[in-house]
């Protein structure tokens, strides 16, 4: 499950596509920090933009990525099945997310990382809820069952959002079963990052 994702693009840039899809956007605690990370792990602070009360808008801020659970565990995934989001959503930020994998080298001690990035987008956004907590704010990653691109290598997986779906998700009026699903079949493209070189498709999970 994805524990570990990317966001390289700069705020200039995150800020202009929003303007051009029409999405009010404003910065309450002054624009964040954004540097570019190839790396963006559990507990660290990273930027989304919180859902706004009826409109599509939001709110660009960082936060923590997981809070933590009843025994203490960080709850950085959270099961979207059966459950209905209303409010406290949020867009995550990024350009591409990694899931691990057995090497396919048993000699080799560190698992195979991959990169799954969205077609014909620069970055993108996953479907995150966020929450309070004694240290203040934090944000989590929904996850569904593996579409087709992703199955191959995890049996769940984040739920990226294409651009056209970023308004939906800021709007609590319209239903969260709405925006959360499979992407069509070849959205996701993958790239292996290290590990040892192996036919695409040929990961049994």
């Amino acid at each position: 499950m994805c524990n570990d994702y990317r966001l390289e693009v700069d705020i200039a840039s995150i800020a202009a596509d929003f303007d051009d899809l029409k999405i009010r956007l404003d910065a309450p605690e002054g624009l964040p920090n954004v540097p570019a990370r190839d790396d963006i792990r559990i507990t660290d602070i990273a930027p989304i933009v919180k859902s706004s009360d009826g409109a599509a808008a939001g709110s660009l801020v960082n936060r923590r990525w997981s809070w933590p659970g009843p025994r203490g565990k960080p709850v950085y995934n959270f099961r979207s099945e059966g459950r209905d989001f209303i409010d406290r959503r949020c867009l995550v930020l990024c350009d591409g997310f990694y899931e691990f994998t057995d090497p396919a080298d048993k000699a080799q001690k560190r698992l195979d990382k991959w990169l799954f990035t969205l077609k014909d987008h620069r970055w993108f956004c996953m479907a995150g809820i966020w929450r309070e907590y004694e240290g203040g704010e934090a944000f989590t990653l929904l996850t569904m069952e593996a579409a087709p691109d992703v199955a191959p290598y995890h049996h769940r997986q984040i739920i990226p959002l294409p651009r056209l779906n970023w308004a939906d998700w800021l709007d609590p009026r319209v239903p969260s079963g709405d925006i959360l699903t499979w992407l069509p079949e070849g959205s996701l493209e993958v790239s292996q990052v290290y590990g040892t070189p192996r036919a695409q498709g040929a990961l049994a999970l």
